[in-house]
């Protein structure tokens, strides 16, 4: 089973990818190829295509929910590298959420993640990290840093229907 990122694209096209120039600017030491960007607003540049109605960044390839790639994933600005998909990392992604089901797709789940894919017993489900198994009986986190999911508000904005 290969990663579910592979055969969805939804949050590449569904929100609106924005964030600081200087990502784009080889002298600042940007990464993100510039000719692929267009200005926002001063202090930011958006990827092409992704300001539309019906946003679709320029450098997917492929067709949404069956077999996509980023064409720059190795230079991909910070809000592609923010936005984790639901479950990944075992915490559940809000935005994930809504751009698959933007485009017709289920939210992903635990069993997306786990190395057998989902088994009908649910065996799987059982042995998926969970959000509870995060934390102590006491709600003490047993991993260091925040636990919820990664937002990234201010560089994807959502585009409703």
């Amino acid at each position: 089973m290969g990663h579910p990122c592979l055969s969805c694209g939804a949050c590449c096209a569904h929100f609106r990818v924005a964030f600081h120039w200087s990502e784009a600017d080889p002298a600042t030491g940007g990464i993100t190829p510039p000719a692929l960007t267009e200005a926002f607003d001063p202090h930011r540049v958006v990827m092409r295509g992704t300001q539309s109605r019906t946003p679709r960044c320029v450098a997917l390839h492929g067709e949404v929910g069956r077999e996509v790639a980023c064409t720059i994933y190795a230079q991909r600005p910070s809000p592609c590298h923010a936005l984790v998909a639901a479950w990944e990392n075992g915490l559940p992604s809000p935005q994930c959420d809504r751009a698959r089901l933007a485009h017709g797709l289920q939210p992903l789940t635990p069993a997306h993640w786990t190395p057998f894919g989902s088994i009908e017993s649910g065996i799987t489900l059982a042995l998926a990290p969970s959000a509870d198994s995060l934390a102590d009986t006491a709600g003490n986190p047993l991993i260091d840093g925040q636990m919820e999911p990664p937002i990234c508000h201010a560089a994807l904005d959502f585009h409703p229907a």
